[in-house]
C-alpha cells in the first residue's frame, strides 16, 4: 500500500514544485503510533536551479477513522504559527484538503532528524542524567505556549474565539457527547466525574491561551544533553484556558508509573517552572478541576478509540490497543484525582 503512494506523492510534489525536475520518492515507510493520522516518513530527491537536492519529509494523511475526529488545517496552522519562535515545531510545507492525490486530506512537513520521542526510551536508564533538564525545557515550553498571544500568531481566524468564562463549559460539553456517542459500555466513574466538574466549575481563564491539547511525555523530540527539538501533535489545538494544558500532563496515566508528573518531576516543581515561562499563576482549585477533566477527557478518547475499530472504521490495531490497556487505569486515575482510591 504505502510504497503505491510513492509516485501518485511524487506527482502531487511536482505540482508545488513547478521549478524542480527529476523529482522522486522513495523509503517511504509508515511511523507507528498516531491514532488520529496516519504519519509516513520519506525521501524526497529533486533538481532545481541546476542542483541536486535531498530532504527528509514527513507525510500526515487523515485516516478512514480516526481516535478523534480533528481538523488538519488548524494543526497545520498551529505548527506554522510557532515556527521560528521559541516554541520549537518542524517546518510545514504543503497542505493538501482535497481527497483526490491521496484518497484522504494531508499535510507534508520537514522531519526533524537525530532525535527521539519515546517515554520507554526516556526512562531506560540512558537519560536519567538529563530528565531535569528535560522537564525544565518541557514545561518552560509549555509556558511559551501560554504566553503566546494567538492574535498576533494569526490564529485567531483559524480557531474558534470563545469567552474566558466559557472555556470549561465547551470542553466539558463537548467530551461528554462522545461518551454520550461513543460509550461501548456504561462509564459511571468518569460520568461521576463529569457530574463534580459541572456543580464546581472553575473560575474563568485568567487569558485566552493556544492549547496544543496533548502536550504530554512522548509528544516531543529530545536530545542526549535533555534538550528539546520538536513539540508535535498538534491535531488538539484550540483557543482556551491555558491551565487546560497544564493539567492534561497531570492526569496519572502521563506518570508512566515513576510516580512523577509527565515521569520526570513532582507537580509542584513544573507549575512553579510553568508559572515562570508562562507569566501565569496556577491556581490549585482551578488546576484540580482541569486535572479531573483532562482525566475525563483521556477517558473519552479511549472511548472514541474503542468504538471506531467496534464499527469497523478503522481497524488498525492502535485503535483498540489504547481502549483495552487505558480504560481501567483511566478510571484509576480519576478516582484518585477524585480523592476516592
Amino acid at each position: 500500500m504505502s510504497h503505491s503512494l510513492e509516485p501518485r506523492l511524487a506527482r502531487y510534489i511536482a505540482t508545488r514544485m513547478p521549478d524542480a525536475s527529476h523529482i522522486e520518492v522513495s523509503a517511504l515507510e509508515r511511523i507507528s503510533g498516531g491514532a488520529s493520522r496516519e504519519t509516513y516518513r520519506f525521501q524526497l530527491r529533486y533538481r532545481e536551479g541546476g542542483q541536486s537536492h535531498t530532504r527528509k519529509l514527513i507525510l500526515r494523511r487523515d485516516p478512514p477513522a480516526s481516535l478523534i475526529n480533528t481538523e488538519r488545517r488548524i494543526e497545520f496552522e498551529a505548527y506554522r504559527a510557532f515556527h521560528g519562535s521559541e516554541v520549537p515545531v518542524p517546518k510545514m510545507m504543503w497542505l493538501e484538503e482535497a481527497h483526490e492525490p491521496l484518497d484522504h486530506p494531508f499535510f507534508i512537513a520537514e522531519e526533524l532528524t537525530g532525535f527521539q520521542a519515546a517515554p520507554q526510551m526516556l526512562f531506560a536508564g540512558g537519560y536519567d542524567g538529563v530528565l531535569s533538564k528535560v522537564a525544565e525545557r518541557k514545561w518552560t515550553i509549555l509556558g511559551k505556549i501560554a504566553r503566546a498571544d494567538p492574535a498576533a500568531l494569526g490564529l485567531t481566524s483559524i480557531m474558534d474565539r470563545i469567552a474566558p468564562d466559557a472555556c470549561w463549559r465547551r470542553e466539558l460539553d463537548h467530551w461528554e457527547h462522545i461518551f454520550d456517542t461513543d460509550e461501548a459500555t456504561p462509564q459511571p466513574i468518569a460520568r461521576a466525574a463529569i457530574r463534580w466538574l459541572r456543580a464546581n466549575p472553575p473560575p474563568p481563564a485568567q487569558t485566552l491561551s493556544v492549547v496544543h491539547g496533548d502536550y504530554r511525555t512522548g509528544n516531543f523530540l529530545y536530545d542526549e544533553q535533555g534538550e528539546i527539538h520538536g513539540i508535535l501533535d498538534w491535531e488538539m489545538a484550540h483557543l482556551g484556558d491555558p491551565l487546560e494544558d497544564l493539567a492534561w500532563g497531570f492526569n496519572p496515566i502521563w506518570q508512566f508509573g515513576r510516580g512523577h508528573s509527565g515521569g520526570l518531576i513532582p507537580q509542584a516543581q513544573a507549575v512553579a517552572i510553568w508559572e515562570q515561562s508562562s507569566g501565569l499563576l496556577a491556581d490549585p482549585a482551578a488546576l484540580h478541576w482541569w486535572i479531573l477533566f483532562n482525566c475525563v477527557k483521556g477517558q473519552g478518547i479511549w472511548v472514541g478509540s474503542a468504538r471506531a475499530f467496534i464499527d469497523g472504521g478503522n481497524r488498525e490495531p492502535i485503535m483498540v490497543y489504547p481502549a483495552w490497556w487505558l480504560l481501567n487505569a483511566q478510571d484509576r486515575a480519576i478516582l484518585k484525582v477524585m480523592g476516592r482510591l
